[in-house]
C-alpha cells in the first residue's frame, strides 16, 4: 500500500512518514500543492493524507483534481480548523475523512485502515484481462498469470496509464523507491519479463515500445 503526504509541515509529515513505514506503508512527502501534483501525476496511490493549509494554497483545492485522476483513492484531510463548517466543506469537495490537528498516531492509523479496508476497489478490468494490484495477481480469460515483482509493478502503472506513453524516466519514479540508484536498463528487463511470462504464452501484446519515448499500454492487441 502506497500512501502520500501532503504537509508543508516538516516534522509532521517527517513523524507520520517515519511512523506509517514501521507498519509496512511506502509513502512520499509533498510539501505543497505542486509537489502533490506532480506525485499524483506520476504514481498511484492508495490513500493522501492531505493538510488543508499549504504554502501555494488550499490542500481542498487538489481533491478534485485527485478524484478526477483516480477516483479510488481515499484521501484524510488533515486541519488546524476544528469548525464544523470546515469539516462539511471538505467532505462535501470529496475528502473521505476529516481528522483535526493534533491528533492521536495510533487513531490516524485505524482510521487509514478503515478506508483502506472498505474503500473502492483498485481492481482493473480491461477487457478480457483482469489485474489486482491488491493481490498482485493477473487474470486472463478465465486463467491466472504468474507475473510478480517490478514486472507486475510496470504493467499495472502502464495499464493504469492506458492510452498515454510513459517513460523510463517516469516509470522509475513511480515505481522504484531509489529511482537514481538503478539504470533505466531496469525497466526494459522488467518488459521483456512481462512479454516472456505474459504475452507469448498467450499470444497477446500488452505493451508496446515507442521509439525514443517510452511505453504505452496496448492491449487489447492480438498477435
Amino acid at each position: 500500500m502506497r500512501i502520500l503526504i501532503i504537509e508543508d509541515e516538516a516534522t509532521l509529515s517527517k513523524t507520520l512518514s517515519d511512523g506509517l513505514k514501521e507498519f509496512g506503508y511506502q509513502n512520499d512527502i509533498a510539501e505543497n500543492l505542486s509537489d502533490g501534483r506532480y506525485y499524483v501525476g506520476i504514481r498511484n496511490y492508495d490513500l493522501v493524507l492531505l493538510d488543508w493549509m499549504l504554502p501555494d494554497g488550499n490542500g481542498i483545492d487538489i481533491i478534485k483534481e485527485i478524484k478526477t485522476i483516480a477516483p479510488k483513492t481515499a484521501i484524510i484531510m488533515l486541519s488546524a480548523r476544528d469548525d464544523r463548517d470546515s469539516e462539511i466543506e471538505a467532505l462535501r469537495a470529496g475528502a473521505d475523512d476529516y481528522i483535526k490537528k493534533p491528533f492521536d498516531f495510533e487513531i490516524l492509523l485505524v482510521r487509514i485502515e478503515a478506508k483502506l479496508r472498505f474503500g473502492g476497489s483498485n481492481i482493473l478490468e480491461i477487457g478480457s484481462l483482469i489485474i489486482n494490484p491488491e493481490e498482485e495477481k493477473i487474470i486472463y480469460e478465465g486463467e491466472e498469470i504468474e507475473l510478480k515483482g517490478k514486472p507486475f509493478e510496470v504493467l499495472t502503472h502502464l495499464a493504469m496509464h492506458k492510452d498515454q506513453i510513459v517513460s523510463k524516466e517516469q516509470l522509475l519514479d513511480a515505481i522504484w523507491e531509489e529511482p537514481e540508484l538503478v539504470t533505466p536498463n531496469v525497466i526494459e528487463v522488467a518488459i521483456n519479463q512481462i512479454r516472456q511470462k505474459m504475452d507469448k504464452p498467450l499470444g497477446i501484446t500488452t505493451i508496446e515500445t515507442v521509439r525514443r519515448r517510452g511505453y504505452r499500454f496496448c492491449f487489447p492487441k492480438k498477435v
